[in-house]
């Protein structure tokens, strides 16, 4: 089923680590409060202008190709989740990453559940021909493995990170 909309090209970003800078998909510059370099990926916290939610950290985590991420929503936005997880490819470019998102998502809630979300974006970006049959399906596998190891890990995103040598450490509440 898809979802009657015209299906968009991959979103990118520009995380710049000497400008301090996360550049959204819509070209829009934000200041970063903190990015934390790590060998297995990268960390990053900064404020978010959005009616939503008033702070957003990642991790993105270039070997698995996810974005795991913690919104910090405004009262009335509460969402019924714990991590958020994007799906695509992470490329460290030293002092500049880049992103790709391909169109999936993960909703992890700690303990209950692991919910795919977006296949008919995926699907219908494909039919378009906005994202060729190898990125397709290395989306599909790095979906299907991140959700096998989180629900292997009572679905605890953390968990199984820390298992694959990866601590990733959000900040509380």
């Amino acid at each position: 089923m898809t979802n009657n909309t015209a299906a968009h090209p991959p979103k990118h970003e520009t995380f710049d680590l000497d400008a301090m800078t996360n550049t959204d998909p819509k070209g829009f510059v934000r200041p970063v409060d903190e990015y934390r370099r790590e060998p297995w990926g990268l960390y990053m916290a900064r404020p978010a202008d959005h009616p939503r939610f008033y702070y957003l950290e990642s991790w993105l985590l270039p070997t698995l190709g996810l974005r795991a991420s913690v919104f910090h929503f405004t009262p009335g936005h509460e969402r019924d989740q714990d991590h958020y997880v994007d799906i695509g490819e992470f490329s460290d470019g030293g002092r500049t990453w880049q992103s790709e998102d391909h169109y999936l998502d993960l909703v992890v809630r700690t303990g209950t559940c692991t919910e795919l979300l977006d296949v008919d974006e995926l699907f219908d970006a494909r039919l378009a021909g906005l994202l060729d049959q190898e990125r397709a399906e290395a989306a599909v596998h790095r979906a299907v493995a991140a959700v096998d190891g989180i629900a292997a890990h009572g679905h605890d995103l953390l968990a199984w990170l820390g298992s694959l040598g990866m601590p990733a450490v959000f900040r509380p509440g």
